[in-house]
């Protein structure tokens, strides 16, 4: 956490009306002092504690491609901001399989006090300097989850809810790179969309969620591959859009 917030955000000064920007809930596995999740300390740097090189590939696109960024700071296991705050796993007593024993019987409201309604606060007051022409949300996925034997084909995927025009052509620009692109996959934006809802959706703002597999940007070297890349995609969607 920066100074006690849950986020902190990267290239304010290129914030302009009209421009991208970039948001990525799930890119820290820290967890605030005094909060005890009761689960193994390796599992801290798998997935279910944080989107693996999101953190990464956001503060590139900030700080590389003039997309201002905001990121947040606070695992996903201590308060998940991309749940609605009435969602059970806005604080979740388990992920892909496993217990988070810590988590049972704690003081939601006080975790959606500290962590969750800041965050989204100063995301809403973000969204409304920059007047952005297209969000961008950065998540990872794990080429396979624990819990299936199933595998991830996709190398990226782009998730919407009901507005899909930024996605549609960002699905079209990913594939003429000769990717493997999802389309609501590996999850569905229509159930798991709960930042988009609020701060694209509810506001008519275009917005393309990327979920990149995690593989392709565990390492630095991925993760500027795949900054350039969106911020080259990114870019000519907010043309179209």
């Amino acid at each position: 956490m920066i100074d006690g917030r849950p986020f902190r955000q990267v290239g304010v000064d290129d914030l302009r009306p009209g421009g991208l920007i970039c948001v990525a809930d799930h890119a820290s596995n820290h967890v605030p002092t005094g909060i005890e999740l009761g689960i193994d300390p390796a599992l801290m740097n798998e997935h279910i504690a944080l989107d693996i090189g999101a953190e990464g590939v956001a503060d590139r696109l900030a700080r590389r491609h003039g997309i201002p960024a905001h990121i947040a700071t606070v695992s996903r296991l201590v308060c998940d901001f991309h749940r609605k705050e009435d969602e059970a796993a806005v604080v979740p007593t388990t992920s892909d399989g496993y217990l988070v024993a810590g988590n049972i019987g704690a003081d939601v409201e006080t975790r959606l006090a500290r962590y969750h309604r800041p965050y989204h606060d100063a995301l809403a007051e973000f969204i409304g300097e920059a007047r952005p022409k297209l969000i961008v949300s950065i998540h990872s996925f794990t080429p396979q989850l624990a819990t299936s034997d199933e595998e991830r084909p996709w190398e990226v995927a782009l998730l919407y809810n009901q507005d899909d025009r930024a996605a549609r052509h960002a699905i079209r620009l990913l594939g003429e790179h000769g990717l493997t692109v999802g389309d609501n996959q590996p999850y569905s934006g229509k159930q798991l969309n709960a930042t988009m809802d609020r701060h694209a959706e509810a506001q008519g703002i275009p917005y393309c969620t990327v979920e990149i597999r995690q593989d392709q940007i565990a390492n630095e070297a991925g993760q500027s591959r795949w900054a350039m890349l969106l911020a080259d995609v990114m870019g000519r969607v907010a043309l179209e859009v």
